[in-house]
Protein backbone atom coordinates (compact mmCIF):
# COMPACT_ATOMS: atom_id res chain seq x y z
CA UNK A 1 0.00 0.00 0.00
CA UNK A 2 1.07 3.61 -0.57
CA UNK A 3 1.37 5.84 1.72
CA UNK A 4 -1.08 8.65 1.57
CA UNK A 5 0.34 12.51 1.46
CA UNK A 6 -1.55 15.00 2.93
CA UNK A 7 0.03 17.58 1.22
CA UNK A 8 0.25 16.08 -2.34
CA UNK A 9 -3.77 15.78 -1.43
CA UNK A 10 -4.21 19.28 0.05
CA UNK A 11 -2.21 20.78 -3.44
CA UNK A 12 -4.89 18.70 -5.83
CA UNK A 13 -7.83 20.29 -4.16
CA UNK A 14 -6.57 23.62 -3.91
CA UNK A 15 -4.53 23.82 -7.23
CA UNK A 16 -5.47 26.84 -9.47
CA UNK A 17 -6.93 28.53 -6.94
CA UNK A 18 -4.65 31.86 -4.96
CA UNK A 19 -5.65 32.93 -1.51
CA UNK A 20 -8.53 35.10 -1.32
CA UNK A 21 -6.84 37.38 1.24
CA UNK A 22 -4.19 37.83 -1.58
CA UNK A 23 -6.40 38.75 -4.03
CA UNK A 24 -5.91 42.94 -5.30
CA UNK A 25 -8.69 44.70 -6.75
CA UNK A 26 -8.56 44.79 -10.56
CA UNK A 27 -7.56 47.74 -12.27
CA UNK A 28 -10.26 47.37 -15.20
CA UNK A 29 -13.55 48.27 -12.65
CA UNK A 30 -11.22 51.65 -11.26
CA UNK A 31 -10.82 53.06 -15.12
CA UNK A 32 -14.61 52.45 -15.49
CA UNK A 33 -15.44 54.21 -12.71
CA UNK A 34 -13.46 57.28 -13.83
CA UNK A 35 -14.64 57.10 -17.49
CA UNK A 36 -18.32 57.75 -15.96
CA UNK A 37 -17.71 60.05 -13.46
CA UNK A 38 -15.97 62.14 -16.35
CA UNK A 39 -18.63 62.10 -18.75
CA UNK A 40 -21.15 63.01 -15.74
CA UNK A 41 -19.18 66.21 -15.43
CA UNK A 42 -18.58 66.87 -19.09
CA UNK A 43 -22.89 66.54 -19.22
CA UNK A 44 -23.27 69.50 -16.50
CA UNK A 45 -20.45 71.85 -17.90
CA UNK A 46 -21.91 71.71 -21.18
CA UNK A 47 -26.13 72.09 -19.58
CA UNK A 48 -24.50 74.74 -17.98
CA UNK A 49 -23.31 76.56 -21.04
CA UNK A 50 -26.66 75.82 -22.65
CA UNK A 51 -28.85 77.53 -19.68
CA UNK A 52 -26.01 80.34 -19.66
CA UNK A 53 -26.43 81.12 -23.65
CA UNK A 54 -30.20 81.06 -23.41
CA UNK A 55 -30.29 83.72 -20.19
CA UNK A 56 -27.95 86.33 -22.23
CA UNK A 57 -30.44 85.83 -25.57
CA UNK A 58 -33.41 86.51 -23.05
CA UNK A 59 -31.53 89.76 -21.59
CA UNK A 60 -30.41 90.96 -25.13
CA UNK A 61 -34.06 90.93 -26.39
CA UNK A 62 -35.48 92.78 -23.32
CA UNK A 63 -32.68 95.59 -23.68
CA UNK A 64 -33.80 95.80 -27.34
CA UNK A 65 -37.14 96.05 -26.69
CA UNK A 66 -36.68 98.81 -24.24
CA UNK A 67 -34.26 100.60 -26.62
CA UNK A 68 -37.16 100.41 -29.00
CA UNK A 69 -39.73 101.54 -26.46
CA UNK A 70 -37.23 104.91 -25.47
CA UNK A 71 -36.98 105.51 -29.32
CA UNK A 72 -40.09 105.53 -29.62
CA UNK A 73 -40.94 108.06 -26.97
CA UNK A 74 -41.06 111.81 -27.76
CA UNK A 75 -37.73 113.47 -26.63
CA UNK A 76 -38.28 117.05 -25.23
CA UNK A 77 -36.79 119.71 -26.51
CA UNK A 78 -36.47 122.46 -28.48
CA UNK A 79 -36.81 120.38 -32.02
CA UNK A 80 -39.71 118.43 -31.59
CA UNK A 81 -42.45 118.97 -33.96
CA UNK A 82 -46.02 119.17 -32.40
CA UNK A 83 -47.95 115.72 -34.07
CA UNK A 84 -50.99 117.08 -36.11
CA UNK A 85 -54.12 114.47 -35.22
CA UNK A 86 -57.06 114.27 -38.02
CA UNK A 87 -60.44 115.48 -36.05
CA UNK A 88 -62.73 112.69 -37.38
CA UNK A 89 -66.50 114.03 -37.97
CA UNK A 90 -69.20 112.39 -36.79
CA UNK A 91 -72.16 110.51 -39.16
CA UNK A 92 -74.42 113.21 -40.28
CA UNK A 93 -78.26 112.68 -39.23
CA UNK A 94 -81.20 114.82 -39.87
CA UNK A 95 -82.49 116.91 -36.94
CA UNK A 96 -85.45 116.41 -36.46
CA UNK A 97 -86.03 119.91 -34.24
CA UNK A 98 -85.45 123.65 -35.46
CA UNK A 99 -84.23 126.66 -33.76
CA UNK A 100 -86.61 128.71 -30.87
CA UNK A 101 -88.45 124.71 -30.63
CA UNK A 102 -89.10 123.45 -27.60
CA UNK A 103 -88.41 120.47 -26.39
CA UNK A 104 -88.61 117.93 -23.15
CA UNK A 105 -85.82 116.84 -22.05
CA UNK A 106 -86.37 114.02 -19.09
CA UNK A 107 -83.49 114.89 -16.53
CA UNK A 108 -84.69 119.04 -16.84
CA UNK A 109 -88.00 119.65 -18.16
CA UNK A 110 -88.90 121.66 -20.84
CA UNK A 111 -85.85 124.11 -23.00
CA UNK A 112 -85.91 125.87 -26.05
CA UNK A 113 -83.46 125.40 -28.46
CA UNK A 114 -81.11 128.39 -29.28
CA UNK A 115 -78.78 127.24 -31.96
CA UNK A 116 -77.10 124.35 -33.73
CA UNK A 117 -73.08 124.01 -32.25
CA UNK A 118 -70.12 122.07 -33.46
CA UNK A 119 -67.65 120.63 -30.46
CA UNK A 120 -64.83 118.63 -30.70
CA UNK A 121 -65.20 115.58 -28.21
CA UNK A 122 -62.45 112.86 -28.14
CA UNK A 123 -61.25 114.24 -31.17
CA UNK A 124 -64.43 113.95 -32.88
CA UNK A 125 -66.51 116.92 -34.23
CA UNK A 126 -70.09 116.36 -32.57
CA UNK A 127 -73.11 118.67 -33.97
CA UNK A 128 -75.50 119.59 -31.07
CA UNK A 129 -78.47 121.14 -30.57
CA UNK A 130 -78.16 124.04 -27.57
CA UNK A 131 -80.89 124.36 -25.27
CA UNK A 132 -81.78 126.77 -22.93
CA UNK A 133 -83.82 126.24 -19.62
CA UNK A 134 -85.44 129.24 -18.52
CA UNK A 135 -87.06 128.17 -15.11
CA UNK A 136 -83.06 126.96 -13.96
CA UNK A 137 -81.27 129.89 -16.19
CA UNK A 138 -78.95 127.24 -17.47
CA UNK A 139 -77.76 125.81 -20.86
CA UNK A 140 -77.41 122.30 -22.41
CA UNK A 141 -76.09 120.66 -24.95
CA UNK A 142 -77.55 117.30 -26.61
CA UNK A 143 -75.41 115.77 -29.54
CA UNK A 144 -78.04 114.95 -32.23
CA UNK A 145 -77.17 111.48 -32.58
CA UNK A 146 -79.16 111.38 -29.19
CA UNK A 147 -82.10 113.32 -29.97
CA UNK A 148 -84.02 110.23 -29.18
CA UNK A 149 -83.39 111.12 -25.83
CA UNK A 150 -85.37 114.61 -26.79
CA UNK A 151 -89.74 114.91 -27.19
CA UNK A 152 -91.76 117.19 -28.90
CA UNK A 153 -94.01 118.98 -26.59
CA UNK A 154 -97.75 117.08 -25.95
CA UNK A 155 -101.10 117.72 -27.93
CA UNK A 156 -103.80 119.27 -26.69
CA UNK A 157 -105.76 116.01 -26.31
CA UNK A 158 -102.75 114.29 -24.59
CA UNK A 159 -103.68 118.14 -22.17
CA UNK A 160 -106.94 117.13 -22.14
CA UNK A 161 -106.16 113.37 -21.05
CA UNK A 162 -103.35 114.55 -18.24
CA UNK A 163 -106.54 116.40 -16.48
CA UNK A 164 -108.36 113.83 -16.74
CA UNK A 165 -105.68 111.88 -14.58
CA UNK A 166 -105.23 114.79 -12.49
CA UNK A 167 -109.35 114.64 -11.80
CA UNK A 168 -108.89 111.05 -10.89
CA UNK A 169 -108.76 108.91 -7.63
CA UNK A 170 -105.05 108.64 -6.89
CA UNK A 171 -103.59 104.84 -6.66
CA UNK A 172 -101.47 104.46 -3.78
CA UNK A 173 -99.73 101.58 -3.04
CA UNK A 174 -98.70 99.95 0.48
CA UNK A 175 -95.44 99.42 -0.18
CA UNK A 176 -92.20 100.78 1.84
CA UNK A 177 -92.16 104.41 1.05
CA UNK A 178 -88.46 104.70 0.01
CA UNK A 179 -89.53 101.74 -3.03
CA UNK A 180 -92.73 104.37 -3.87
CA UNK A 181 -90.25 107.34 -3.94
CA UNK A 182 -87.78 105.55 -6.26
CA UNK A 183 -90.73 104.64 -8.42
CA UNK A 184 -91.71 108.11 -8.64
CA UNK A 185 -88.43 109.59 -9.45
CA UNK A 186 -88.27 106.99 -12.61
CA UNK A 187 -91.56 108.61 -13.38
CA UNK A 188 -90.41 111.76 -13.40
CA UNK A 189 -86.73 111.63 -15.07
CA UNK A 190 -88.81 109.65 -17.74
CA UNK A 191 -90.21 112.81 -18.94
CA UNK A 192 -93.50 111.18 -20.02
CA UNK A 193 -96.19 113.67 -19.30
CA UNK A 194 -98.31 111.12 -18.59
CA UNK A 195 -96.35 109.56 -15.68
CA UNK A 196 -95.81 112.97 -14.61
CA UNK A 197 -99.60 113.55 -14.19
CA UNK A 198 -99.70 110.47 -12.31
CA UNK A 199 -96.90 111.40 -9.44
CA UNK A 200 -99.03 114.37 -8.96
CA UNK A 201 -102.02 113.19 -8.70
CA UNK A 202 -101.24 110.35 -6.34
CA UNK A 203 -98.81 112.53 -4.77
CA UNK A 204 -101.39 115.82 -4.15
CA UNK A 205 -102.73 116.34 -0.67
CA UNK A 206 -105.25 119.25 -1.63
CA UNK A 207 -106.43 121.49 0.85
CA UNK A 208 -106.21 118.97 3.64
CA UNK A 209 -104.44 120.39 5.91
CA UNK A 210 -104.64 117.69 8.80
CA UNK A 211 -102.39 115.16 6.46
CA UNK A 212 -98.90 114.93 7.33
CA UNK A 213 -96.55 115.00 4.00
CA UNK A 214 -93.04 114.40 4.74
CA UNK A 215 -90.29 116.36 3.06
CA UNK A 216 -89.17 113.98 0.51
CA UNK A 217 -92.88 113.69 -0.77
CA UNK A 218 -93.48 117.75 -0.78
CA UNK A 219 -89.80 117.83 -2.87
CA UNK A 220 -90.99 114.86 -5.93
CA UNK A 221 -95.11 116.77 -5.98
CA UNK A 222 -93.16 120.11 -6.31
CA UNK A 223 -90.65 118.71 -8.93
CA UNK A 224 -93.29 116.78 -11.15
CA UNK A 225 -96.10 119.72 -10.77
CA UNK A 226 -93.56 122.57 -11.62
CA UNK A 227 -92.64 120.07 -14.76
CA UNK A 228 -96.07 119.87 -15.73
CA UNK A 229 -97.13 123.52 -15.13
CA UNK A 230 -94.15 124.55 -17.23
CA UNK A 231 -95.33 122.36 -20.15
CA UNK A 232 -98.96 123.17 -20.11
CA UNK A 233 -97.98 127.16 -20.36
CA UNK A 234 -96.28 126.80 -23.64
CA UNK A 235 -99.03 124.25 -25.23
CA UNK A 236 -102.00 126.39 -24.00
CA UNK A 237 -100.23 129.63 -24.25
CA UNK A 238 -101.53 131.02 -20.84
CA UNK A 239 -99.74 132.88 -18.23
CA UNK A 240 -98.61 131.10 -15.25
CA UNK A 241 -101.37 132.35 -13.00
CA UNK A 242 -104.02 131.17 -15.21
CA UNK A 243 -102.09 127.55 -15.92
CA UNK A 244 -101.46 127.01 -12.58
CA UNK A 245 -105.45 127.93 -11.49
CA UNK A 246 -106.43 125.37 -14.45
CA UNK A 247 -104.13 122.61 -12.22
CA UNK A 248 -105.35 123.86 -9.13
CA UNK A 249 -109.09 123.28 -9.97
CA UNK A 250 -108.15 119.96 -11.32
CA UNK A 251 -106.44 119.14 -7.93
CA UNK A 252 -109.36 120.96 -5.81
CA UNK A 253 -106.15 122.63 -3.89
CA UNK A 254 -106.49 126.50 -3.52
CA UNK A 255 -109.62 126.42 -3.67
CA UNK A 256 -110.78 128.80 -1.18
CA UNK A 257 -108.28 131.28 -3.23
CA UNK A 258 -109.91 130.83 -6.43
CA UNK A 259 -113.35 131.21 -5.17
CA UNK A 260 -113.32 133.87 -2.64
CA UNK A 261 -116.76 133.88 -0.26
CA UNK A 262 -119.05 136.97 -1.15
CA UNK A 263 -118.78 139.39 1.95
CA UNK A 264 -121.89 139.63 3.44
CA UNK A 265 -123.13 143.81 4.04
CA UNK A 266 -125.37 144.30 6.98
CA UNK A 267 -128.88 144.65 5.46
CA UNK A 268 -130.38 148.69 5.45
CA UNK A 269 -133.96 149.06 6.16
CA UNK A 270 -136.02 151.26 3.28
CA UNK A 271 -136.53 155.20 4.42
CA UNK A 272 -139.77 154.46 5.06
CA UNK A 273 -139.43 152.14 7.88
CA UNK A 274 -136.92 153.85 9.30
CA UNK A 275 -138.16 155.53 12.86
CA UNK A 276 -136.87 159.14 13.54
CA UNK A 277 -136.50 160.55 16.49
CA UNK A 278 -139.43 162.99 18.01
CA UNK A 279 -137.98 166.54 18.50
Amino acid sequence: MKKINLKNILKKTFKGKKNPKKIKKSKPLKKKVKKKVIKVKKKTKILKKKNKIKLLEKNKTTESSVVKQDVNRPVKGADQKPEIKKIKVQGTEKKEYKIKDYVVYPKHGVGQITEFKKINIGGIEVETYVLKFEKDKANGMVPVNKQLNLRPLATINQVNKCISILKSKPKIKRSMWSRRAQEYEAKISSGKIYDLAEVVRDLNKGDDLMVDQSYSERQLFEKAYERILSEFQIILGLSIEDTQKKLDKALKRNLEAQNPKAILKPETTPAEDVVEPVE
